[in-house]
């Protein structure tokens, strides 16, 4: 499953990427634990944790159940939060929400844990056309310029890539932690239940990489996963 991640908050992972410290309140910078928080800032604050899960289990072992749905929880045991030494997770098979900042599940391999940590890094980014495409730290970034930044910091791609290549990325079909969804014109990724899109379905327009808990409509997209995923 590639290389583990074991560098500690502040140093360089073996993909390269930045590990940061995160607090469970999202709106809590490291730097400032006791600022008096406001307006949307107080609102993410007390955000329940939002949980993507499958509610079919049944399903077969190359790819996870198809139908994604929502769970709110504030106190609740199985969404309990620990922070590993790259970032925050949560236990079981599938990723968690809480304001903008996703929770690695526990059981995911460190390349799938690692990709979720360093996406994270990007939920303040605009969207940019063409961004992420001649290098993967950028000012802003696109749609296929973001799921080639959470491949190459899982280790599973060199260089990014454009939405019509990603058309024939892999193997077809929906993977067990990752599933890339592309068309020409569009791609966004399903990583450990967790929809990875600069497209927010709510309003239609284009914000930047962002995590959703909210599916989108797959149809007339090529369902690809990486080789071995």
């Amino acid at each position: 499953m590639g290389a583990t991640a074991t560098a500690g908050y502040g140093q360089t992972a073996d993909f390269g990427v930045k590990l940061q410290p995160f607090s469970e309140k999202e709106s809590v910078e490291p730097s400032t634990p006791n600022a008096k928080l406001s307006g949307r800032r107080a609102e993410l604050a007390d955000e329940p944790m939002r949980v993507a899960y499958y509610r079919n289990t049944t399903a077969a072992a190359d790819g996870p159940p198809r139908a994604l749905t929502l769970e709110s929880q504030r106190d609740s045991t199985t969404t309990t939060v620990s922070v590993a030494r790259g970032g925050p997770t949560v236990p079981g098979n599938y990723a968690a929400l809480r304001g903008r900042i996703a929770y690695a599940p526990a059981r995911a391999p460190a390349n799938v844990k690692n990709a979720i940590w360093a996406v994270n890094a990007l939920r303040r980014k605009p969207y940019v056309w063409g961004g992420g495409h001649r290098t993967f730290e950028d000012r802003g970034y696109d749609c296929s310029g973001t799921v080639s930044y959470a491949l190459h910091y899982a280790g599973l791609l060199d260089s990014p890539m454009p939405s019509s290549d990603f058309v024939r990325f892999g193997e077809r079909g929906r993977g067990r932690w990752i599933t890339i969804y592309a068309k020409r014109g569009h791609t966004f990724a399903v990583i450990a239940g967790l929809r990875l899109d600069t497209t927010n379905m709510r309003n239609g327009g284009d914000v930047g990489p962002r995590w959703f808990v909210e599916g989108r409509d797959a149809r007339n997209f090529e369902a690809r996963h990486p080789a071995g995923w």
